[in-house]
């Protein structure tokens, strides 16, 4: 798809779909589930007998509601089928001679990573996805767009570099650099757009500052987040630090690019890219469907990815879907609110008390004198207990540790019903710093 002088001024990468009447996206996602559905019977070993199983035929799909026919796609079956038949399993509809593309998880337990492979076809839908996200964020021919990723077998942000070159954006890859390097051809070449996680947006900033660099005073005026979740507060720190509009994505290696983005406009949330996905949220203990503004598990379905059908496939995200009819921005797609929340497998019960993560950080990063921290749970005798380890920034007064101590103190136990948490302060460059995915929350408590 070439992008025309039409398009320019248009909000949407793709109107037709964008703004599709939601009985005809019901039709156009129902059409394609039944393609999807028989492909993968017919051509994929594993969905071959993972249909005879559950009593599934692809002809029972005669309206939408009929997808909770499709057994549900685990992480575990997947892993399984890899190592009952290295090294890519018999999820794929092909061999790796008809693919162009190897890409791994990353952070994978266990005995080797999940392996994904994508075709010719594949990956072009793949570069289409980011295309919306970019889009929508209103990234155009004539930015300058730097890309500071490591560039490994993790998906990362390959698929929006080659989102940024089809848009027609001068695309800099950040590549195998160290932070310094990329801070200052970030300066160096004028860029307008920067693509990173969150973490390592923070990163970025805080070592321009140390360098001398003005991010807010530089050209840059989009920064595209992707890869963790994204509180509240970190956003509005990473905007007020480069002085440009902060957007949320998310994708997954298990579909190879993104399902969801969030529009300049700001909704509230991230549009899910129905002409391509069907999403569905799901209790994760009953496995039924939830309704609007409910928390629950990610089940997704992907119709653009031919070397392995994703059908109804478990995420472990967690999230809350809302109608289109709230972002009111002419977009006809359904949205999650606050974009990923976090993950149901990363919830912690200490002392009886639900912990998230992701909570603990939109509570950390509302104070600027934090410049990183990590979070463990521990066991001390029969008592569990969790600690926060901090460290402050550079021109931290050492005599306001007590008041900062006494208010994240309180904050933090306000937000947890009352749970304690033990404050300790780390020294200047202790804690580890994150380019990808960070990993703040360790649990060190005895699994007996």
């Amino acid at each position: 798809m070439t992008v025309r002088k039409w398009m320019m001024n248009s909000a949407f990468w793709n109107p037709k779909t964008e703004t599709l009447e939601r009985d005809e996206l019901r039709a156009l996602q129902l059409a394609k589930l039944r393609r999807v559905a028989t492909w993968a019977q017919e051509r994929s070993p594993f969905y071959k007998k993972h249909f005879a199983a559950a009593g599934f035929d692809p002809e029972q799909l005669r309206t939408f509601a009929d997808i909770d026919r499709i057994p549900f796609l685990t992480r575990e079956a997947w892993m399984a089928s890899q190592l009952a038949f290295p090294p890519f399993g018999e999820l794929p509809v092909a061999g790796a001679d008809s693919a162009i593309r190897l890409h791994t998880t990353s952070g994978t337990s266990g005995k080797q990573p999940l392996r994904a492979l994508d075709s010719r076809k594949d990956w072009s839908w793949s570069a289409e996805m980011w295309c919306y996200a970019l889009w929508a964020a209103g990234v155009r021919s004539t930015d300058i767009a730097y890309v500071a990723f490591g560039y490994g077998s993790f998906i990362g942000f390959w698929g929006l570099h080659n989102g940024l070159e089809k848009i027609g954006a001068l695309t800099i890859p950040g590549g195998a650099q160290t932070t310094p390097a990329r801070v200052k051809q970030i300066i160096d070449f004028g860029a307008t757009v920067v693509a990173s996680t969150p973490t390592y947006a923070l990163r970025l900033a805080q070592e321009a500052e140390a360098l001398g660099y003005d991010l807010a005073a530089s050209p840059v005026r989009v920064v595209m987040l992707s890869g963790e979740p994204v509180p509240e507060s970190t956003r509005q720190l990473i905007e007020q630090q480069w002085g440009a509009i902060a957007l949320d994505t998310a994708g997954m290696t298990e579909i190879s690019t993104i399902f969801m983005f969030e529009p300049a406009d700001k909704p509230g949330g991230c549009h899910i890219i129905e002409d391509s996905f069907i999403e569905q949220v799901i209790d994760p203990e009953t496995g039924l469907e939830l309704p609007y503004g409910e928390a629950g598990e990610r089940v997704t379905t992907s119709f653009g990815r031919g070397m392995i059908p994703l059908l109804r496939y478990r995420t472990a995200d967690l999230v809350v879907k809302l109608p289109h009819t709230a972002a009111a921005n002419g977009r006809t797609w359904d949205f999650y609110e606050g974009g990923i929340i976090g993950r149901v497998d990363d919830m912690k019960l200490v002392r009886g008390t639900n912990v998230y993560p992701r909570a603990i950080e939109g509570i950390v990063r509302t104070y600027a004198e934090v410049d990183e921290f990590q979070i463990e749970i521990l066991r001390e005798g029969i008592r569990d207990e969790i600690v926060l380890r901090l460290e402050t920034v550079e021109a931290f007064d050492d005599e306001r540790w007590d008041s900062l101590h006494e208010s994240l103190r309180v904050d933090l136990a306000d937000a947890h019903e009352g749970l304690r948490f033990k404050i300790d302060r780390a020294a200047a460059g202790s804690l580890p710093r994150y380019e990808l995915k960070a990993r703040r929350l360790t649990d060190s408590r005895p699994t007996n």
